[in-house]
């Protein structure tokens, strides 16, 4: 069997694409998101993806965290909206990590589990992920796991195991958005609870530090050089 190098962005995801790649492939998982914050975030997802791995029998690889290095991609591009340039930077980042660890691994192909999210472009994934294949001299899958059903089956995997399924994608800028989202949640039903009665009491309000203006150092963990293996991982 060829070797897979696949990489990770989270647990729902991983469920279908190992899935769907392990007959075919030594699959290694690949976690590589430094993308995530805040670092409690981050750690939620990555516990869950070890979990994942120990019961699909699969080895899991950690790459380095390091937000800065997404920072200084996404640089410029802060006021992106989601699926705009900044995702498309992110996604090329992830990728390009994928593709220099396969190289170096020994690996004989690369894929990522980002196609199962109906969120995501598949063909703009693959595109990216062809070039650094060429780039690398390295062999990359083209997938579109969300096909077939594949994104409600992610959903089922999750729920029958209980995994961890994030409400925003990841990184601090779609943290503030989902923050206005759900501010504007809690007006809503404010509002309509004014409405529904004339003693309303006290009004709600939500307060809470815009994570798109936290100082390096202050919203995230601090570089650790050492990339961490994990196998058989325990929750």
């Amino acid at each position: 069997m060829k070797k897979l190098l696949l990489h990770i962005c989270c647990a729902p995801d991983q469920t279908v694409a190992v899935e769907r790649t392990i007959d075919e492939y030594d699959v290694t998982g690949f976690f590589s998101n430094s993308c995530i914050e805040p670092r409690g975030e981050y750690f939620k997802r990555l516990d869950d993806a070890k979990y994942l791995a120990n019961l699909q029998s699969i080895e899991l690889i950690e790459d380095e965290y390091f937000p800065e290095k997404f920072l200084a991609v996404a640089k410029g591009l802060e006021k992106e909206p989601e699926n705009g340039k900044r995702c498309l930077k992110c996604i090329e980042y992830r990728l390009r990590r994928t593709a220099e660890a396969s190289k170096k691994g020994g690996f004989a192909a690369f894929a990522t589990t980002l196609t199962v999210s109906p969120h995501k472009d598949a063909e703009h994934i693959n595109r990216v992920g062809e070039e650094l294949a060429w780039e690398f001299d390295i062999e990359y899958l083209p997938t579109d796991f969300k096909k077939k059903d594949g994104f409600k089956r992610s959903v089922e995997l999750s729920n029958k195991l209980g995994l961890y399924r994030q409400d925003y994608c990841g990184c601090r800028f779609s943290l503030k958005q989902k923050k206005e989202r759900d501010r504007q949640r809690a007006e809503e039903i404010t509002a309509k609870a004014s409405e529904e009665s004339s003693q309303t009491g006290q009004s709600l309000k939500l307060k809470a530090v815009d994570p798109a203006s936290a100082p390096p150092g202050a919203f995230y963990k601090p570089p650790d050089s050492v990339s961490r293996r994990f196998k058989k991982g325990k929750r």
